[in-house]
Protein backbone atom coordinates (compact mmCIF):
# COMPACT_ATOMS: atom_id res chain seq x y z
CA UNK A 1 0.00 0.00 0.00
CA UNK A 2 1.31 3.45 -0.95
CA UNK A 3 1.23 6.56 1.24
CA UNK A 4 -0.01 10.06 0.47
CA UNK A 5 3.04 12.36 0.08
CA UNK A 6 1.19 15.09 1.97
CA UNK A 7 -0.32 13.37 5.02
CA UNK A 8 1.29 9.89 4.81
CA UNK A 9 -2.04 8.09 5.08
CA UNK A 10 -2.50 4.93 3.00
CA UNK A 11 -3.74 5.38 -0.57
CA UNK A 12 -4.83 2.76 -3.14
CA UNK A 13 -2.73 1.83 -6.14
CA UNK A 14 -3.05 4.31 -8.99
CA UNK A 15 -3.41 7.36 -6.72
CA UNK A 16 -0.62 9.84 -6.02
CA UNK A 17 -2.32 11.86 -3.27
CA UNK A 18 -5.16 11.12 -0.88
CA UNK A 19 -8.32 13.21 -0.82
CA UNK A 20 -7.51 14.31 2.73
CA UNK A 21 -4.02 15.37 1.70
CA UNK A 22 -5.28 17.44 -1.21
CA UNK A 23 -7.96 19.08 0.95
CA UNK A 24 -5.22 20.30 3.28
CA UNK A 25 -3.98 22.43 0.41
CA UNK A 26 -7.40 23.62 -0.79
CA UNK A 27 -10.99 22.32 -0.47
CA UNK A 28 -11.46 22.46 -4.26
CA UNK A 29 -8.30 20.52 -5.10
CA UNK A 30 -9.03 17.08 -6.57
CA UNK A 31 -5.62 16.31 -8.06
CA UNK A 32 -2.17 17.91 -8.19
CA UNK A 33 -0.17 18.06 -11.40
CA UNK A 34 3.59 17.38 -11.28
CA UNK A 35 5.85 20.39 -10.87
CA UNK A 36 7.08 21.25 -14.36
CA UNK A 37 10.75 21.38 -13.39
CA UNK A 38 13.16 18.50 -12.85
CA UNK A 39 15.35 18.38 -9.73
CA UNK A 40 18.23 19.89 -11.70
CA UNK A 41 16.00 22.59 -13.17
CA UNK A 42 14.64 23.46 -9.71
CA UNK A 43 18.15 24.18 -8.45
CA UNK A 44 18.85 26.27 -11.54
CA UNK A 45 15.64 28.24 -11.06
CA UNK A 46 16.51 28.82 -7.38
CA UNK A 47 19.83 30.36 -8.45
CA UNK A 48 18.27 32.47 -11.21
CA UNK A 49 15.45 33.79 -9.02
CA UNK A 50 17.45 34.30 -5.80
CA UNK A 51 17.76 38.08 -6.17
CA UNK A 52 14.07 38.48 -7.06
CA UNK A 53 12.52 36.64 -4.13
CA UNK A 54 12.06 37.67 -0.49
CA UNK A 55 12.86 34.15 0.75
CA UNK A 56 16.14 33.95 2.63
CA UNK A 57 18.35 31.07 3.69
CA UNK A 58 21.27 28.97 2.60
CA UNK A 59 19.22 26.04 1.29
CA UNK A 60 17.84 26.50 -2.26
CA UNK A 61 14.25 27.74 -2.13
CA UNK A 62 11.54 28.69 -4.60
CA UNK A 63 8.41 30.76 -4.21
CA UNK A 64 5.14 29.34 -5.54
CA UNK A 65 1.38 29.71 -5.72
CA UNK A 66 -1.40 27.16 -6.01
CA UNK A 67 -3.43 27.42 -9.25
CA UNK A 68 -6.79 25.82 -8.49
CA UNK A 69 -7.97 26.14 -12.10
CA UNK A 70 -4.95 24.18 -13.35
CA UNK A 71 -4.71 21.97 -10.22
CA UNK A 72 -1.01 22.76 -10.07
CA UNK A 73 1.69 24.61 -8.17
CA UNK A 74 3.42 27.35 -10.17
CA UNK A 75 6.70 29.16 -9.50
CA UNK A 76 6.60 32.94 -9.00
CA UNK A 77 9.10 35.62 -8.04
CA UNK A 78 6.79 37.63 -5.78
CA UNK A 79 3.57 37.02 -3.87
CA UNK A 80 4.14 33.32 -3.30
CA UNK A 81 1.98 31.53 -0.72
CA UNK A 82 4.18 28.43 -0.66
CA UNK A 83 7.91 27.78 -0.33
CA UNK A 84 9.40 24.90 -2.32
CA UNK A 85 12.65 23.36 -1.14
CA UNK A 86 14.44 21.21 -3.74
CA UNK A 87 16.88 18.59 -2.61
CA UNK A 88 20.15 20.46 -1.95
CA UNK A 89 23.30 19.32 -3.79
CA UNK A 90 25.48 16.68 -2.09
CA UNK A 91 22.77 15.55 0.33
CA UNK A 92 20.23 12.75 -0.01
CA UNK A 93 16.50 12.51 0.65
CA UNK A 94 16.18 15.89 2.38
CA UNK A 95 12.63 16.65 1.11
CA UNK A 96 11.31 13.28 2.32
CA UNK A 97 13.13 13.72 5.63
CA UNK A 98 11.64 17.16 6.31
CA UNK A 99 8.13 16.16 5.20
CA UNK A 100 8.25 13.15 7.54
CA UNK A 101 9.66 15.01 10.55
CA UNK A 102 7.17 17.84 10.23
CA UNK A 103 4.36 15.27 10.02
CA UNK A 104 5.72 13.62 13.18
CA UNK A 105 5.68 16.99 14.93
CA UNK A 106 2.06 17.46 13.91
CA UNK A 107 1.22 14.01 15.32
CA UNK A 108 2.29 15.03 18.82
CA UNK A 109 0.41 18.34 18.79
CA UNK A 110 3.12 20.74 17.64
CA UNK A 111 1.59 23.42 15.42
CA UNK A 112 3.01 23.28 11.90
CA UNK A 113 1.95 24.83 8.57
CA UNK A 114 0.46 22.79 5.73
CA UNK A 115 3.36 20.91 4.17
CA UNK A 116 4.28 17.78 2.23
CA UNK A 117 5.94 16.43 -0.89
CA UNK A 118 5.22 17.45 -4.48
CA UNK A 119 6.11 15.16 -7.36
CA UNK A 120 8.21 16.75 -10.14
CA UNK A 121 8.16 15.86 -13.84
CA UNK A 122 11.29 13.73 -13.51
CA UNK A 123 9.75 11.66 -10.70
CA UNK A 124 11.76 13.35 -7.94
CA UNK A 125 10.22 14.93 -4.84
CA UNK A 126 10.35 18.55 -3.73
CA UNK A 127 9.27 19.64 -0.24
CA UNK A 128 6.61 22.34 0.03
CA UNK A 129 5.36 24.36 2.98
CA UNK A 130 2.64 26.99 3.14
CA UNK A 131 3.84 30.39 4.29
CA UNK A 132 2.41 31.27 7.70
CA UNK A 133 3.43 34.92 7.31
CA UNK A 134 0.87 35.47 4.55
CA UNK A 135 -2.89 35.81 5.01
CA UNK A 136 -5.62 36.37 2.46
CA UNK A 137 -4.66 37.78 -0.92
CA UNK A 138 -1.85 40.08 0.12
CA UNK A 139 -1.74 40.68 3.89
CA UNK A 140 1.64 40.08 5.48
CA UNK A 141 1.89 39.03 9.10
CA UNK A 142 4.87 40.50 10.91
CA UNK A 143 7.34 37.80 11.93
CA UNK A 144 10.77 38.17 13.52
CA UNK A 145 13.16 35.30 14.09
CA UNK A 146 15.33 35.12 17.20
CA UNK A 147 18.41 36.13 15.24
CA UNK A 148 16.73 39.47 14.53
CA UNK A 149 15.35 39.80 18.06
CA UNK A 150 18.75 39.10 19.62
CA UNK A 151 20.80 41.22 17.22
CA UNK A 152 22.64 38.26 15.69
CA UNK A 153 23.56 37.81 12.02
CA UNK A 154 23.49 34.89 9.64
CA UNK A 155 27.14 34.31 10.53
CA UNK A 156 26.49 34.33 14.30
CA UNK A 157 23.19 32.41 14.40
CA UNK A 158 24.90 29.51 16.20
CA UNK A 159 26.69 31.73 18.74
CA UNK A 160 24.05 31.65 21.42
CA UNK A 161 22.35 29.25 23.83
CA UNK A 162 18.97 27.78 24.68
CA UNK A 163 19.07 29.74 27.92
CA UNK A 164 19.13 32.97 25.89
CA UNK A 165 16.16 31.73 23.85
CA UNK A 166 14.25 31.50 27.14
CA UNK A 167 15.29 35.03 28.12
CA UNK A 168 14.00 36.32 24.77
CA UNK A 169 10.65 34.56 25.27
CA UNK A 170 10.35 36.26 28.66
CA UNK A 171 11.18 39.63 27.15
CA UNK A 172 8.80 39.62 24.17
CA UNK A 173 5.97 37.09 24.61
CA UNK A 174 2.59 38.13 25.97
CA UNK A 175 2.15 34.90 27.93
CA UNK A 176 5.69 33.52 28.48
CA UNK A 177 4.57 30.51 30.55
CA UNK A 178 2.45 29.21 27.66
CA UNK A 179 5.26 29.66 25.15
CA UNK A 180 7.81 28.00 27.43
CA UNK A 181 5.76 24.80 27.47
CA UNK A 182 5.60 24.94 23.65
CA UNK A 183 9.34 25.51 23.49
CA UNK A 184 10.03 22.56 25.79
CA UNK A 185 8.02 20.23 23.56
CA UNK A 186 9.66 21.47 20.35
CA UNK A 187 13.18 21.14 21.73
CA UNK A 188 12.60 17.70 23.22
CA UNK A 189 11.02 16.63 19.92
CA UNK A 190 14.02 17.99 18.01
CA UNK A 191 16.37 16.05 20.27
CA UNK A 192 14.37 12.84 19.79
CA UNK A 193 14.35 13.26 16.00
CA UNK A 194 18.02 14.12 15.60
CA UNK A 195 17.65 17.80 14.68
CA UNK A 196 20.96 19.37 15.69
CA UNK A 197 20.51 22.45 13.48
CA UNK A 198 17.92 24.47 15.42
CA UNK A 199 19.84 27.77 15.34
CA UNK A 200 18.48 31.25 16.10
CA UNK A 201 16.79 31.66 12.72
CA UNK A 202 14.73 28.51 13.27
CA UNK A 203 12.71 30.09 16.08
CA UNK A 204 10.37 33.01 15.38
CA UNK A 205 7.71 35.14 17.05
CA UNK A 206 4.65 36.76 15.53
CA UNK A 207 1.90 39.07 16.75
CA UNK A 208 -1.69 38.12 16.11
CA UNK A 209 -4.70 39.87 17.68
CA UNK A 210 -2.34 41.71 19.99
CA UNK A 211 -0.69 38.54 21.33
CA UNK A 212 3.02 37.88 20.74
CA UNK A 213 3.79 34.15 20.60
CA UNK A 214 5.88 31.50 18.88
CA UNK A 215 5.05 30.98 15.23
CA UNK A 216 4.18 27.52 13.95
CA UNK A 217 7.25 25.26 13.89
CA UNK A 218 9.32 24.98 10.71
CA UNK A 219 12.63 23.56 9.46
CA UNK A 220 12.18 20.37 11.48
CA UNK A 221 14.18 17.46 10.05
CA UNK A 222 16.59 14.77 11.14
CA UNK A 223 19.85 16.53 10.29
CA UNK A 224 21.88 13.81 12.03
CA UNK A 225 20.69 11.33 9.40
CA UNK A 226 21.27 13.86 6.59
CA UNK A 227 24.82 14.70 7.65
CA UNK A 228 25.73 11.14 8.51
CA UNK A 229 28.50 12.09 10.94
CA UNK A 230 26.98 14.83 13.09
CA UNK A 231 29.22 15.61 16.05
CA UNK A 232 26.68 17.64 18.06
CA UNK A 233 23.16 17.09 19.38
CA UNK A 234 22.02 20.72 19.50
CA UNK A 235 22.93 23.82 17.50
CA UNK A 236 22.58 26.09 20.53
CA UNK A 237 24.41 25.16 23.71
CA UNK A 238 22.50 23.83 26.70
CA UNK A 239 24.29 24.20 30.02
CA UNK A 240 27.42 25.00 28.01
CA UNK A 241 27.20 21.69 26.12
CA UNK A 242 26.27 20.73 22.57
CA UNK A 243 26.67 16.95 22.87
CA UNK A 244 26.33 14.13 25.39
CA UNK A 245 23.08 15.69 26.57
CA UNK A 246 21.25 13.80 29.32
CA UNK A 247 17.74 13.55 30.73
CA UNK A 248 18.92 15.42 33.82
CA UNK A 249 20.19 18.28 31.67
CA UNK A 250 17.00 18.45 29.59
CA UNK A 251 14.42 17.88 32.33
CA UNK A 252 15.91 18.94 35.67
CA UNK A 253 18.07 21.79 34.42
CA UNK A 254 16.35 23.13 31.30
CA UNK A 255 12.66 22.41 31.81
CA UNK A 256 12.53 22.89 35.58
CA UNK A 257 15.26 25.41 36.34
CA UNK A 258 15.57 27.52 33.19
CA UNK A 259 12.01 27.33 31.86
CA UNK A 260 10.49 27.23 35.33
CA UNK A 261 7.91 24.59 34.36
CA UNK A 262 6.14 22.76 37.14
CA UNK A 263 6.37 18.98 37.42
CA UNK A 264 2.80 18.53 36.19
CA UNK A 265 3.42 20.58 33.07
CA UNK A 266 6.64 18.71 32.29
CA UNK A 267 4.90 15.36 32.79
CA UNK A 268 2.14 16.50 30.40
CA UNK A 269 4.70 17.42 27.71
CA UNK A 270 6.51 14.10 28.09
CA UNK A 271 3.18 12.23 28.00
CA UNK A 272 2.23 13.95 24.74
CA UNK A 273 5.54 12.92 23.20
CA UNK A 274 5.31 9.40 24.55
CA UNK A 275 1.74 8.87 23.35
CA UNK A 276 2.80 9.70 19.77
CA UNK A 277 5.70 7.26 19.60
CA UNK A 278 3.83 4.36 18.02
CA UNK A 279 2.44 6.69 15.39
CA UNK A 280 5.92 8.15 14.78
CA UNK A 281 7.31 4.72 14.06
CA UNK A 282 4.42 4.00 11.69
CA UNK A 283 4.98 7.34 9.92
CA UNK A 284 8.68 6.58 9.47
CA UNK A 285 7.78 3.24 7.91
CA UNK A 286 5.21 4.88 5.58
CA UNK A 287 7.52 7.76 4.64
CA UNK A 288 9.29 8.28 1.33
CA UNK A 289 12.72 7.70 2.83
CA UNK A 290 14.71 4.75 1.52
CA UNK A 291 14.70 1.59 3.65
CA UNK A 292 18.32 2.23 4.67
CA UNK A 293 17.59 5.73 5.92
CA UNK A 294 14.42 4.54 7.69
CA UNK A 295 16.53 2.12 9.71
CA UNK A 296 19.01 4.86 10.62
CA UNK A 297 16.18 7.19 11.63
CA UNK A 298 14.56 4.51 13.81
CA UNK A 299 17.88 3.57 15.41
CA UNK A 300 18.67 7.16 16.35
CA UNK A 301 15.12 7.69 17.60
CA UNK A 302 15.42 4.62 19.86
CA UNK A 303 18.73 5.84 21.31
CA UNK A 304 17.35 9.30 22.03
CA UNK A 305 14.24 7.80 23.66
CA UNK A 306 16.52 5.79 25.92
CA UNK A 307 18.45 8.95 26.86
CA UNK A 308 15.23 10.68 27.92
CA UNK A 309 13.98 7.45 29.53
CA UNK A 310 10.90 7.33 27.33
CA UNK A 311 9.54 4.02 26.11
Amino acid sequence: MLSCPICLEAIPKGRTYSEAGLKKLHPKLTRLAPLQYSAEEQLKQARLRADKMSIQGVQPKLSAILRIKDQSIELVNQGGKFILKPNPPFYEEVPANEALTMRMAEACGIEVPVHGLLRAVDGSWVYFIKRFDREGRSRRIHVEDFSQLMGASRETKYDSSLEKIVQTLDQYCTFPAVEKAKLAKRLLFSFLTGNEDMHLKNFSLWQREGVVSLTPAYDLLNTTVVLGNAQEETALALGGKKKNLTRKLWIDYFCKERLGLRDGRIEAVLAQLQSAMDEWEALIERSYLSDTVKVRYLDLFAKRCATLQLA
